[in-house]
């Protein structure tokens, strides 16, 4: 999907996507992930709890992006699994 790169930032071992791989799928990802963040209401909670966390809007789309990647990647290999 898209390589993982260390990130430069303050926090030890956290990590951002690369600049490379598909746009069309990181377009996707940003699009489901701002939708759920609208009506899928466990995601809505998720967004509380970790707003109250203190993270910003930008680290928790971060780990949203990140479970949809995993949550799609699994979908994807069930359906391959099945079609075999």
């Amino acid at each position: 999907m898209f390589p993982v790169v260390p990130a430069w930032v303050p926090r030890p071992g956290w990590c951002r996507r690369g600049g490379g791989g598909d746009r069309q799928l990181n377009g996707a990802l940003h699009t489901i992930v701002m939708i759920r963040e609208r009506y899928h209401e466990p995601t809505r909670r998720y967004v509380t709890r970790r707003t109250a966390e203190g993270k910003s809007d930008r680290e928790i789309r971060h780990c949203l992006k990140r479970t949809v990647a995993r949550q799609l990647f699994r979908l994807l290999e069930r359906s391959c699994a099945e079609a075999r």
